[in-house]
C-alpha cells in the first residue's frame, strides 16, 4: 500500500514502474509470476518463491526499486511529495495452501479493478497480467 493510499500508480507510466518491478523479479529467478493488478495505491502479486529467496528480501526490492524510480519521475515534474515515502511499511501477505485454486485466486486479484468499480470490463484496465491468459 502506498504512504497514506496516495493514489500514485493511477498515473499509468508509473504504475507500469511497479510491474516492470515485479517482472525483474521473475527475469532474475527470484520469483515465479502467476498474475499480479497494480491498483491506484496498492498492489497485488501471486507469486512463487524461487532459489532460496525471502519474501521479506522480494519486497524490499520491489518497493525499494520502484520507490527510487517513481519518486525520481516526480520530482523532475515538479510533484509535490506529501512526505518522501512511496510506501507505507511492511506489507499483507497469505501463503496459498495446497488445496486453494490458484486459477481461482489469480481470476480474484485481476477482477480488483471491477471490484473498485475503476472500469467495467477487466480488459480495459492496463496494469495486470496473468500466465493463465
Amino acid at each position: 500500500m502506498t504512504y497514506q493510499r496516495q493514489a500514485v500508480f493511477a498515473d499509468f507510466y508509473l504504475g507500469r514502474i511497479v510491474a516492470l518491478a515485479l517482472r525483474h523479479q521473475h527475469e532474475l529467478g527470484n520469483v515465479s509470476g502467476l498474475a499480479f493488478v497494480v491498483m491506484p495505491d496498492h498492489l497485488h502479486w501471486l507469486f512463487t518463491l524461487e532459489n532460496d529467496c525471502s519474501l521479506a528480501k522480494i519486497m524490499h526490492q520491489v518497493k525499494g526499486h520502484s520507490a527510487g524510480m517513481i519518486q525520481k519521475i516526480r520530482r523532475e515534474r515538479g510533484d509535490i511529495l506529501l512526505h518522501p515515502a512511496l510506501w507505507q511499511h511492511g506489507y499483507h501477505d497469505h501463503a496459498v495452501r495446497k488445496e486453494e485454486d490458484l486459477q481461482y485466486i489469480a481470476r480474484y486479484i485481476v477482477a480488483n479493478p471491477l471490484r473498485a468499480q475503476l472500469v467495467s470490463k477487466i480488459g480495459d484496465y492496463p496494469l495486470w497480467d496473468a500466465v493463465w491468459l
